[in-house]
């Protein structure tokens, strides 16, 4: 496995460093102490990329932003102290495949990019416990195939990739469908998953511990 840490506390990216390698003892890890650091790296492969939002230069969203730019084939996971809901709301939005506050203990941590590393979505349990409970329609709408009952095949097409922050017009091509259709099956999920936005979908899908492959 190939991830990128992007921190600006090299004590940090050493611990993590450690703590990571419970994942795959073959772990490889480049580390970035900066956005501009990381994206020099761009054009190599990974499967996760972890970035603190909080970072000399270019930071916040604008910082994932870039890096998703810069590894679109990657998850991107952000690791940060604050755990703000607001904060995690608008990190999910610009495509983010997780949120880990910083003081989560290493299981939770290790656990959560296991789901992350599955193709699910990890949500600080804080931001979901205060989410709105017509959020989470009950687990039984969930199919023993790891569908949503009511949502055709390509409409799991399209909220797998809804969930992985691609926009419209990236999902249509990839699908090989109009952008007209994929709005058409983003509505049919959010009526699904009684959502009435994309962050709320990533946070339903969270809730409902759903598997996106």
């Amino acid at each position: 496995m190939k991830l990128l840490l992007i921190d600006d506390h090299p004590l940090f990216r050493s611990g993590l460093t450690y703590l990571l390698r419970t994942l795959d003892s073959r772990l490889e890890v480049d580390e970035a102490g900066n956005c501009a650091q990381a994206l020099a790296l761009a054009g190599r492969d990974y499967d996760l990329v972890l970035l603190d939002l909080k970072m000399p230069g270019v930071n916040g969203l604008d910082a994932l932003g870039a890096v998703r730019g810069a590894f679109p084939a990657s998850a991107a996971v952000v690791l940060s102290a604050e755990d703000d809901p607001r904060i995690v709301s608008a990190a999910i939005e610009s495509g983010a495949m997780g949120y880990i506050p910083k003081s989560s203990t290493p299981d939770v941590m290790i656990q959560a990019l296991k789901l992350i590393l599955a193709h699910g979505v990890y949500v600080p349990s804080s931001v979901l416990n205060g989410a709105r409970e017509a959020m989470a329609p009950k687990r039984e709408l969930v199919g023993a195939n790891g569908a949503i009952e009511g949502l055709t095949e390509r409409q799991m097409d399209v909220l797998r990739r809804m969930v992985q922050g691609k926009q419209n017009k990236v999902i249509a091509a990839e699908l090989d469908i109009s952008e007209g259709t994929v709005k058409l099956h983003a509505s049919a999920v959010m009526r699904a998953l009684h959502a009435k936005n994309r962050t709320e979908v990533v946070y339903t899908a969270a809730k409902m511990g759903l598997r996106l492959v």
